[in-house]
């Protein structure tokens, strides 16, 4: 619990949290990223899920370190190429 001009804040839930930081990395113009799970253990967050290069990846950090800067960031996002197919798909 902390205090902040005289009111009394207790700490913001794990879900609570996890649900900010989600908002954060979709509303953030650097990120806009919809695809990153965000889980949220004690002092620590974890970020998984794929991105598209490595650039975004770093960013989806920045953006959690910046809205969370008392936690520690476990990125185990993926960085997974995003191409144009290659052959042609057979549909029966």
């Amino acid at each position: 619990m902390t205090t902040s001009g005289g009111t009394t804040q207790e700490p913001e839930s794990a879900q609570y949290l996890a649900a900010r930081l989600q908002r954060a990395l979709a509303e953030d113009a650097r990120t806009t990223e919809q695809g990153v799970r965000v889980t949220v253990r004690g002092e620590h967050v974890l970020l998984s899920g794929d991105v598209a290069c490595a650039e975004r990846r770093t960013e989806v950090e920045a953006v959690v370190h910046e809205a969370a800067p008392g936690l520690q960031v476990l990125n185990d996002v993926r960085v997974v190429p995003v191409g144009e197919p290659v052959g042609q798909e057979e549909i029966r």
